[in-house]
């Protein structure tokens, strides 16, 4: 246990504000990892400096809670493998949050590319490349169900209760970190066939009848006859499935939960 506590932070004396500072920046290591690699907190929507002022924040409201690593450790070479750690419980869940919010950026991308909108792309502000419009707009509208029912605040608590389930310099379950990353790639593919299955489908169909249509009518050319029909389609298709993407993007987001659940619970077993 550190003897500089951060509780008493307006009456220490002025050389161990060096040392808190230093406390302060190894606990803000964790959740700064996080919010970095997280889908919208690391996003380049997010400027820099907020993200930066947001982890210190947080830091500070852990230092308050947690136990603090002795400044000794923390100013020897004993503090590199604790730092690493550190960085990877952060970074483990924040690509894992990243991985399951990329199943709608892909099932965008096929819907897109099955109803010939896969040419109308734009700049992705969230990470910078050029992806379909389709794409960014489930992405945009799993972002507003992710904060509608609160689950930043959820992530967030999450992570900030990892600090009392894997405390700094425990020995951790890294399998686990393994076992998530391959859990959130699993549900990923899973869920953007979900979502794109029943619209693909109904788009081959479509697809199928234009075909016959231009075969028994060869007058009727396919790009003046069948494309606009099926541009047509997907948009009353998205139009009318709404609400049902909108109850899966909340399944989504509960499986998402389950699963950090589980990673920041099993790592503080090692």
């Amino acid at each position: 246990m550190s003897s500089v506590s951060i509780a008493g932070l307006p009456g220490i004396p002025l050389q161990s504000l060096i040392d808190v500072f230093l406390q302060m920046f190894f606990v803000s290591l964790r959740i700064g990892a996080f919010l970095i690699s997280s889908p919208f907190f690391g996003s380049q929507m997010v400027p820099l400096q907020v993200r930066i002022v947001f982890s210190v924040v947080l830091g500070l409201f852990v230092a308050t809670q947690v136990q603090l690593p002795d400044i000794s450790i923390l100013t020897s070479f004993l503090v590199i493998p604790l730092l690493l750690q550190e960085l990877s419980i952060g970074l483990c869940a924040g690509l894992t949050l990243t991985i399951i919010f990329a199943s709608v950026g892909l099932a965008g991308e096929k819907i897109a590319a099955t109803s010939g909108l896969s040419f109308a792309v734009q700049v992705d502000p969230s990470g910078g490349g050029q992806s379909p419009v389709l794409a960014q707009m489930l992405t945009l509208f799993l972002l507003v169900i992710f904060f509608a029912l609160n689950g930043h605040m959820l992530v967030l608590a999450i992570m900030i209760n990892s600090y009392t389930l894997a405390p700094i310099g425990e020995p951790l379950v890294y399998q686990l970190m393994v076992q998530a990353g391959i859990d959130a790639a699993g549900l990923m593919f899973a869920f953007a066939a979900s979502i794109m299955l029943p619209i693909v489908a109904v788009l081959f169909i479509i697809n199928l009848a234009i075909g016959i249509i231009t075969k028994s009518a060869p007058q009727l050319n396919l790009f003046s006859f069948g494309f606009p029909i099926t541009i047509l389609s997907v948009f009353v298709l998205l139009v009318f499935s709404v609400t049902p993407i909108a109850w899966a993007f909340a399944d989504l987001l509960e499986n998402i939960m389950l699963i950090l659940t589980a990673l920041t619970e099993g790592m503080g077993d090692g």
